[in-house]
């Protein structure tokens, strides 16, 4: 059972019931019940909130409470209920209204209370006394302007204010007029004014003016003139009547101010409370009543919000709705906000939670005996936190006898020299954190109690029960009287209820009467009403125990009218009109119906039929052609008729049009159809309303409809076919005439996907590594195919794509792969793949982002010798992740330091730099190239190099000869295969070393250089085993080893053999 939403006055109090099968669960299921989104009620446990739970074993059914106590107007808004358990989850939202203060007689209502069924209230009317803001206006301080102008509605503050300075000036004496207009009006929006002014000629003609423009009388400007009084009205005035007004009569006029006053703006949807996690946002939404309406905000202080550099808060306008956000919402951010128009307001508080509390040890119940001590003691994660105990919802204080601690994560509660009344339930809740940590004191007592001797309480009733011969019927609008015979000693109490949800009900003053005797119970319904029907359940109790009995009401009533007829077809004559049933039939079957008909432009009906028609399909005749007409239908039971349905769609007697023309098969799926067809070649002179799909299993005359209503395209996707079924197709036109000839596909179409295989068409330009830029975006299309529509994939380097790296949209014929801005890290082969079941297709795309080189390492001048100078460098570290294909070699005489370029594109890392000038000192600096560019940065040589005079002997350094050896290395691995059985499979890898290496090939480690089955080839370092025709057999692990004096390598990969 889930809670429902409810009423309840100020003051007085409200449960809310949800009740949980746990039949099924293996553990005790975890209620929650919050206010608004995110508010755990928890934490509100006190004086005005309770939560309990009770247990029934032989129903095995949960039952969770929630009691509101003396509800307050704030209470108002919308709830949740949560209930979990291990992998199973369910929610209810409820809503709780909270009326004023109620005079309607409350004082004298009894025990039994039957206001929230049936009694009648009277709804009272404040009225709103007229305020002259002008008046206000011209004697406020100009200090209290703004004030003024916000609480009243006012939108154009300066304009008003220049207005109220103009009527402030002196006005000479007139000679045209003899009365002229006030100073200013005042008219609410959308009422009507009537401005008047007396001239002193009764014949003269006077212009009226807004904003110095002549007005044209219309239907909301009507001018009048009677004797020598000239009236301008305005009907329905709006925003956009608030200007200056003027009557002119010659060159002399008089103006006025017209002021429209809006109404207040109310708040008709509150703030709702809200929670967040340190640094989330808040969002605080209400909405007014008026769109455009100027709105305040107030922190927690009750200061005004407004716009700052730093955009903490900010404010938003969607119509009617305006929202208060938060960003990065902190401790301090706590409090109550508060939203102000000029006819409302509303609070709503905010939380802010820096993290998770964690309990490391609850509280626990306890059992104990008088004079013993009672500690409650629990432990959190942050020893920081602070808390509250309370018992039964009340804050607990320290005293003699109670003290409280908290020492580093650790909280108690200690009792000394238990007390009866110190039993209770006993709450811990952390301050700032939605939560609570609850047990309970047990009172150990030995109680002795003397019961006098007592009669329980007895109903004698001869229609006790749920059955069919127990119920009471009655017709709607008598009068119902249950006079119910009870005994018991002392005399029980009454209490009678409705419904399968206990709801209390008492005498009132509306239809409902309860009155016990001596003996006897009477519960009186007056003009009894459907909604009256249900089982009433009287309880009878006194010290003795209680009896209860079930009694079933049942009220009859005439049936609800049917729903608008629908006109089937027509003819030239005649129509054949449907109708559903009721959906309420009064108790009492329905017997028949009665239809009538009118023609469209006529008041008349006609009753087809005198006595009820048993069916909901009727055929009306002797229409004339070309007449539209309706149709209307009563339902008829025992009690009687009901009223008349809505009338149906206009119609008009005409002949249907022709069968569509070329009906055919589109395409077709596993569980779809597309149809195709043109329309009619005749149509007639009625428009053409639709078509209508109807398909028809093969071997069977029942044609079932593939749409609900008609379509007006010439084409149609059917879906929710059986695969396998061969269905026939037809498709009708239909016109006010009703549908036409049917027209039918040639054979039976079987509902299967054609299949196609999956399969990737890779562009020619993605086969080769892409290259891009670091910046640049990167959008790939790549095309493929198969049906059913296959599962598409993307992977990078193995792994699966994170969606941070890059964008992927799927359609069913492409995909695209898109990355807006590429970076080094998106480097990598990046795989596609498209499934179908089993089957599926792969394709790679190797993508390389790269950018400028980092500078050459070690430059160092090796040499000197006459006027060269030889130089020598190390690859940079950083080669922009490709090949550097050269570098810039430049010089500068240290006097000038001007650089001129001796190399470019120079590909290897030493040079000779020539035909230097005798007696300069000389520096070098180096850049590296590479696809992108010159390496942002060079890099220089520590130390200058002078060019000295000639005839300087030349010492030849010495060089040891150059060690040429080198370990076994593979520079191409194997790769994992998979092969078909029977035909030849090759394993391929390429090896490096000095002197030549020997190699050996192994299979699952064992060799088998010796085996004819298998063919070793080495050509230039490229290695091949040739496997002849391999069998299942064959597939294993298989190892390349390479050995020289200096080292040895091995490779390896798997190899799987499929039959075939």
């Amino acid at each position: 059972e889930k809670p429902q939403s409810g009423e309840v006055t100020v003051g007085e109090n409200i449960t809310f019931v949800a009740k949980v099968n746990a039949e099924s669960l293996l553990k005790k299921p975890t209620v929650k019940w919050f206010k608004g989104k995110w508010m755990d009620l928890a934490s509100k446990s006190g004086k005005h909130l309770q939560l309990k739970e009770t247990y029934d074993r032989n129903t095995k059914v949960y039952t969770f409470e929630m009691h509101i106590i003396a509800a307050k107007a704030n209470f108002a808004g919308g709830y949740r209920c949560e209930v979990s358990s291990k992998d199973k989850f369910d929610s209810c939202n409820f809503d709780l209204t909270v009326h004023g203060d109620s005079t309607d007689g409350n004082d004298d209502s009894g025990e039994l209370d039957f206001s929230t069924l049936l009694k009648k209230r009277t709804v009272q009317v404040h009225t709103e006394t007229d305020v002259d803001v002008w008046n206000i206006l011209s004697q406020a301080p100009p200090t209290e302007y703004e004030k003024i102008a916000f609480q009243y509605g006012i939108t154009d503050l300066r304009g008003m204010l220049k207005r109220l300075k103009k009527m402030k000036k002196d006005e000479k004496k007139s000679e045209a007029f003899l009365k002229k207009l006030d100073p200013a009006y005042q008219v609410s929006k959308g009422h009507k004014i009537k401005l008047a002014v007396e001239v002193a000629n009764s014949d003269i003609e006077v212009k009226w003016l807004k904003n110095g423009q002549e007005i044209q009388p219309t239907g909301r400007y009507i001018f009048e003139s009677v004797g020598n009084m000239r009236y301008l009205t305005i009907n329905h005035c709006s925003l956009a009547d608030d200007a200056a007004y003027s009557c002119k009569v010659g060159d002399e006029k008089c103006t006025t101010e017209l002021f429209v006053k809006e109404p207040p703006v109310l708040v008709v949807k509150n703030l709702e409370d809200q929670m967040v996690m340190k640094g989330e946002r808040v969002e605080l939404e209400c909405e007014v009543s008026e769109e455009g309406a100027n709105v305040k905000w107030l922190d927690k202080d009750g200061v005004e919000l407004t716009r700052d550099e730093s955009f903490k808060y900010r404010f938003k306008k969607d119509g009617c709705k305006h929202v208060l956000i938060i960003n990065e919402a902190t401790k301090e951010d706590c409090g109550h906000y508060k939203v102000k128009t000029n006819g409302g307001e509303s609070v709503a508080e905010v939380l802010v939670q820096e993290k998770e509390l964690e309990v490391y040890q609850s509280i626990a119940d306890l059992t104990v005996k008088a004079k013993d001590q009672a500690v409650f003691k629990c432990e959190v994660s942050d020893e920081n936190v602070r808390g509250t105990w309370y018992k039964n919802g009340v804050e607990v204080k320290p005293d003699a006898r109670v003290n409280i601690t908290h020492i580093g994560r650790i909280h108690k509660l200690t009792i000394d020299d238990v007390k009866p009344e110190d039993e209770g339930d006993y709450t811990f809740v952390p301050d700032g954190y939605a939560f609570n940590l609850s047990a309970k004191l047990n009172f150990l007592e030995v109680k002795i109690d003397y019961v006098p001797r007592q009669d329980p309480p007895k109903i004698h009733l001869d229609c006790m029960g749920r059955t069919a011969e127990s119920t009471i019927v009655v017709v709607a609008g008598n009068k119902l009287r249950l006079d119910v015979p009870i005994t018991g000693d002392p005399a029980p109490t009454v209490i009678w209820t409705k419904g399968e949800k206990v709801r209390q009900m008492e005498e009132g003053d509306g239809r409902v009467h309860v009155e016990t005797t001596k003996g006897h119970c009477v519960f009186t319904i007056e003009c009894a009403e459907r909604q009256d029907e249900g089982i009433y359940s009287v309880v009878v109790r006194n010290p003795a125990g209680e009896d209860t009995a079930d009694i079933h009401v049942k009220v009859v009533d005439v049936p609800d009218p049917p729903m608008a007829p629908t006109i089937l077809s027509v003819g030239e004559d005649s129509c054949v009109v449907q109708w559903e049933p009721p959906l309420l039939d009064g108790g009492q079957p329905i017997i028949g119906y009665v239809l009538e008909r009118k023609k469209l432009k006529s008041y008349r009906w006609m009753r087809l039929n005198f006595d009820p028609y048993p069916e909901t399909t009727y055929e009306a005749k002797r229409m004339i052609e070309g007449v539209p007409y309706e149709m209307r239908v009563y339902a008829v039971n025992s009690i009687g008729m009901s009223r008349h349905s809505p009338a149906s769609q206009p119609f008009v007697p005409i002949a249907p049009t022709s069968e569509p023309l070329g009906l055919c098969v589109d395409d077709v799926s596993d569980t779809s159809i597309t149809l195709k067809w043109r329309r009619p070649e005749r149509i007639g002179s009625a428009d053409l309303e639709g078509y209508g799909i109807e398909y028809c299993k093969e071997g069977t005359d029942e044609w079932i409809p593939a749409m609900e209503g008609l379509t007006e395209r010439t084409s149609t996707v059917i879906k929710g076919l059986t695969t396998g079924d061969k269905l026939q197709f037809r498709v009708r036109a239909y016109n006010m005439a009703g549908p036409s000839a049917p027209a039918t596909l040639a054979q039976p179409v079987t509902i299967r996907e054609i299949m196609q295989r999956p399969k990737i068409w890779l562009p020619r330009n993605l086969r080769q590594t892409l290259i891009k830029k670091v910046g640049d975006t990167m959008n790939i299309v790549i095309p493929f195919q198969g049906k059913p529509r296959p599962k598409v994939t993307w992977s990078k380097d193995g792994e699966p794509l994170d969606p941070t790296i890059a964008s992927v949209r799927n359609s069913e014929v492409d995909t695209i792969f898109f990355i807006r801005k590429t970076e080094r890290k998106h480097s990598g082969k990046y795989e596609l793949q498209v499934q179908i079941e089993n089957v599926e297709d792969k394709a790679a795309v190797t993508l390389q982002v790269v950018d400028l080189p980092g500078p050459p390492e070690a430059l160092k001048i090796v040499d000197t010798w006459g006027f060269n100078v030889a130089l020598e460098w190390k690859p940079p570290k950083d080669n922009g992740n490709c090949e550097i294909t050269g570098y810039t070699i430049q010089k500068a005489d240290k006097k000038t330091m001007e650089w001129y370029t001796v190399h470019d594109q120079y590909r290897r890392t030493h040079c000779v730099v020539s035909d230097l000038i005798m007696g300069n000192e000389y520096v070098f600096r180096v850049f590296s190239i590479n696809l992108v560019g010159l390496s942002p940065e060079p890099y220089c040589t520590k130390d200058s190099v002078y060019i000295q005079k000639t005839g300087i002997i030349y010492k030849p350094p010495n060089y040891k000869d150059h060690d040429f050896t080198e370990a076994p290395k593979f520079t191409r691995p194997l790769v994992d295969r998979s092969v078909i059985a029977g035909y030849n499979a090759t394993l391929s890898c390429a090896v490096r070393g000095i002197p030549k290496p020997k190699v050996t090939w192994y299979k699952n480690k064992m060799d088998i250089s010796n085996e004819a089955k298998y063919r070793m080839i080495s050509k230039q370092g490229v290695l091949t085993l040739e496997i002849r025709k391999p069998c299942p057999f064959d597939g294993g692990v298989y190892t390349c080893k390479a050995v020289n004096d200096s080292g040895e390598d091995t490779v390896e990969c798997k190899l799987e053999v499929r039959r075939k």
